[in-house]
């Protein structure tokens, strides 16, 4: 599992566009994202391929 972490909201705009939903994390605080949701790998600022980005209206899939 792999967490995509920005390090400024135009990075993210440009990495996985701008209808991304986003929340604002310390990095500090990390270790407690990973005891809820464990991860392996943190990729900073990645930019992700244009066809996988969120389009207007789009809701997250169920899980």
């Amino acid at each position: 599992m792999a967490l995509l972490a920005y390090t400024a909201l135009d990075r993210l705009v440009r990495g996985m566009g701008p209808h991304q939903p986003w929340v604002l994390y310390p990095t500090e605080r990390l270790g407690d994202l990973d005891s809820v949701q464990p991860y392996q790998v943190i990729y900073l600022d990645p930019e992700v391929p244009r066809e996988l980005w969120r389009q207007p209206g789009q809701q997250e899939a169920a899980r």
